[in-house]
This record gives C-alpha cells, structure tokens and sequence, in this order.
C-alpha cells in the first residue's frame, strides 16, 4: 500500500494530493559582504518532499529551529524556497497569483499579534471578503454573521477591537479571518501553543468540527506531540531542515523508527509518567552554517555508527512505503515509554 493510499483512509481524504513539496530547501544569508568576502549561509530546510492529501490532516513536529515554521511560511507564499518546487491542486504554487490568497491561508501563533489594534474585527473580517470575494453590501454584511457563528462567537463583537479580546477569542477569529475566502488549505502554526490548556481543548474541537463542516485540509505545525496526536492523520518528524520520519499517527506514536522520534516522544511530559531521556546532555546541535556531512543527529544519537557520521541516510521503509525514516538503523518493533 502506497502512502497516498494509506492517508486516504482520513475522513474526507481523496487519493490525490492537495499540495506537494518536492526537493524544497531553503536558506538564508550568502552572497559577499563590502570586503567581498563571502558570508555563511543558514541551512534552515533541505531538500524536504511532502505530500498534503486532500481532506486531510498532517502535524509537523520538530523542536525549535528545526524549519517548522519556514516550512509553513513557504507553504502559504509568505516566503520563497531556495530550490525546489512546490503545487498545488496541479499547478505551481507561483503561477496561482490571487488565487493562492483565497485558496490557502495562514493562521499565526500568536493570535492578537497577528491582529491589527486598529481595526474592529469587522474591519479585519470585511478586507478579505473585499479583495478576495468582491463582495460588498448585504452580501458582506450576511457573511462576516456568518463567519462569526461558524466560530461560535456572538455578532456583538464585529465592532470591537482585539485588545477587548482573550486570547482564545481572538484565536476564534484569527480562524474566522482564515476562513472568510473560503480556502481549501489552512496552514495552521502553533494555533494553540499560546493558550490554556482548556482554551486549547476548545480551540481544537472547533478546528476539528471545521475540518468536517467546510471539507478542509489542515497542515497543522506544533512542538506539542499529545496535541498533534489527538488531531493528525499523519505526522511528519523535522529535525535540522529535513524530514526524519514520516507516516500514520497512530504508526509514528506507537511505531517510531527514527532515534530522534523515540527521543521526542520519551520528552514529552505526560500526567502520571516521569521523565528519562536517555541522551548525552553535552552533546552538541548540529552548526546551521555549516551543517555535517551524515545524519545531523549522530551527535545525540546512541544507535549512531560511523556510517551515520559519513553517509546522509534517505527516507525510507523495508516493508511499509507509508511510513518511512531516514535512518541507517531504525527501530522496528513496537515501543511503550512507561517510566513509572
């Protein structure tokens, strides 16, 4: 069974892809200073190959400064792969020109930055249904209602401004904003990451209930893997700009092949369950200047050999093309992190 096949099994999912990255890297920096001297470059991404099926639901976890978030920057058009090449339903995501606004949107980690304080929301909700719908007058008026209830919010606060907002309210209509154009995409980065853990459980079931409602497809970003779990079909690992694992939830969270994935997952705080990660503390992050030769982790890795260190290992799977790793020695069997 092909990867395409196996996340079709997603509620709403087709066996087509949405979106499709291939080969993206990006970095930053270059070119030569006044002295003519030339400058380092930062590796933020390298040669990452996703696939975003349609109706679905794909989590990318990674620590800080894994590429997260230049990955969903470049996703949405905000910023530009270095090489590489990204489609969408078919079509270069370039050649999309306004179309790319209405069909793809971001939603920003920190919901009332990412909000004007000069507006009322019915100024922020109005500007996309203006530029990118062309509607005006009653048919405005009867949609920014409209994505008001769809976030469950009450029409009285239109004419209010986001300071007079909590942040799970002013996430609601960071969402609402997202969904005014009626896209097909949302690129979701840390949505809840700033919020109480209630406000989160509520902010995600809405998400959730929008997902099935509007037949939407979600690339979800996030450090928080109980979050990721509870709301992903599948799950891509980023560590240092590229993809360590890829594959099902429920296979990623109970199968981990990769060492980085197993060591994510042993971190996670859990209610009930101690802490034990079992990596040299004095290990070092790779250099984003000037990044190694093999596995970026072979340096916090204790499965790592010396062709870790010298060959750049590929994503892969011996028996199951949905899940792979991009690892010279991946776990095989089941494992349960129960450190009672």
């Amino acid at each position: 069974m092909s990867e395409q096949q196996a996340s079709a099994t997603a509620p709403g999912a087709s066996t087509a892809p949405l979106m499709t990255v291939q080969s993206v890297s990006r970095r930053f920096g270059g070119g030569r200073n006044w002295l003519g001297r030339r400058r380092a470059q930062v590796h933020a991404l390298s040669a990452i190959d996703l696939e975003v099926m349609r109706g679905e639901t794909l989590g990318v976890v990674g620590e800080s400064g894994c590429g997260k978030s230049t990955l969903a920057r470049i996703m949405v058009g905000l910023d530009q792969p270095s090489d590489g090449t990204i489609n969408f339903d078919g079509q270069a995501l370039g050649a999309l020109g306004r179309e790319r606004s209405r069909r793809i949107q971001y939603v920003f980690q920190d919901p009332v930055a990412s909000l004007n304080p000069r507006n009322t929301i019915r100024e922020t909700l109005a500007a996309p249904l203006t530029h990118l719908l062309g509607l005006s007058g009653p048919a405005r008026e009867a949609r920014l209602a409209e994505l008001l209830e769809s976030v469950r919010l009450a029409p009285r606060f239109l004419d209010r401004y986001p300071h007079e907002f909590s942040g799970g309210q002013a996430q609601r209509i960071a969402i609402a904003r997202a969904l005014a154009a009626r896209p097909e995409l949302l690129v979701l980065d840390e949505p809840v990451s700033a919020l109480d853990v209630s406000v989160q459980a509520q902010v995600l079931q809405l998400l959730g209930q929008l997902r099935t409602e509007l037949a939407l497809t979600y690339v979800f970003i996030s450090h928080d893997l109980a979050v990721v779990e509870s709301l992903c079909d599948r799950v891509a690992v980023l560590y240092f700009g590229r993809v360590a694992e890829i594959g099902s939830a429920r296979d990623v969270f109970t199968r981990p092949r990769h060492p980085y994935t197993h060591l994510l997952l042993r971190s996670a705080p859990a209610p009930g369950r101690s802490l034990a990660v079992d990596e040299d503390t004095e290990s070092e992050l790779p250099d984003p200047l000037a990044p190694p030769a093999g596995c970026a982790f072979a340096a916090r890795c204790p499965r790592a050999t010396e062709r870790c260190r010298t060959e750049r290992p590929e994503l892969s799977s011996p028996d199951n093309p949905a899940h792979r790793s991009a690892c010279h020695h991946p776990f095989e069997e089941p494992v349960r992190f129960d450190h009672e």
